[in-house]
């Protein structure tokens, strides 16, 4: 039976970084790449070396998760590997966020996850891995950011949980948080406001939390990969400090100081 991985959010930063280092840790017969821009997956294709097939999806449409469906369990493979990478986020306080934006925040980063899981489980054997990109933020609500953030506190309390259920079936589940990252996803989220956020205390490479990632994944039973120290002592600290105080920091290094 062959056996595949299945990648979302393929088409750029960190699922594509993700499709680029995989190989080096794993060997997989295909890689079913996903994500809404299939110009971006050809691409994609054309820099692996193994066999790919591209399955162009918006994932917030019910009709792209059931022929996904469709596709598994016409092929009934061996998916060894599913990475949830897909996901976006906007800044910008609550009313400068179009609702359409927010519900597509959490049909995307939540829903989308949680589908796509569901439908990949059958399909997976003993030895199996599921890994989900989340976010520094799910460890403290975050103002001006605050749908996105409460977004990716769900995909971390899902995969935790998820991690221990499937532990029976030898299922491994990691979620990934990292601080903040160079990728398209500064494009998206200042459309709707450019000085909602503005203080980035680091910027990481797609390429290295990735690889921090798969080190994790292969080589540790760890069900979180936070990649820097500066982030991980950073998650440390909100664990302990009152949230109140948190934010308010958040929003002194964000210049929100008199809201």
């Amino acid at each position: 039976m062959k056996q595949i991985a299945v990648i979302t959010g393929a088409s750029s930063g960190m699922g594509r970084e993700f499709a680029l280092q995989l190989s080096a840790w794993q060997t997989f017969d295909e890689y079913w790449v996903i994500a809404r821009r299939a110009e971006r997956l050809e691409a994609l294709a054309q820099e692996l070396r193994v066999p790919v097939r591209v399955i162009a999806l918006d994932l917030t449409d019910a009709d792209a998760l059931a022929h996904y469906g469709n596709l598994l369990e016409t092929a009934k493979p061996n998916v060894g590997l599913l990475a949830n990478i897909s996901g976006f986020g906007k800044f910008g306080r609550y009313d400068q966020i179009p609702l359409e934006d927010s519900m597509k925040m959490i049909d995307l980063n939540c829903k989308a996850l949680v589908a796509m899981t569901d439908l990949t489980l059958p399909y997976m054997k003993r030895g199996a891995k599921i890994v989900n990109l989340d976010s520094l933020s799910a460890f403290q609500p975050v103002p001006y950011l605050n749908t996105y953030a409460a977004t990716k506190a769900f995909v971390l309390s899902y995969t935790r949980s998820l991690g221990r259920e499937l532990k029976p079936r030898g299922i491994r589940v990691m979620s990934v948080n990292p601080g903040w990252v160079k990728t398209e996803f500064f494009d998206h989220a200042e459309q709707t406001s450019s000085t909602a956020v503005t203080y980035f205390n680091r910027l990481y490479e797609a390429k290295d939390v990735i690889a921090t990632a798969l080190k994790h994944l292969y080589k540790t039973k760890k069900e979180i990969s936070i990649h820097g120290l500066p982030v991980r002592n950073q998650v440390r600290l909100v664990k302990l400090l009152p949230h109140s105080l948190v934010m308010r920091i958040w929003l002194h290094q964000q210049k929100h100081d008199k809201e």
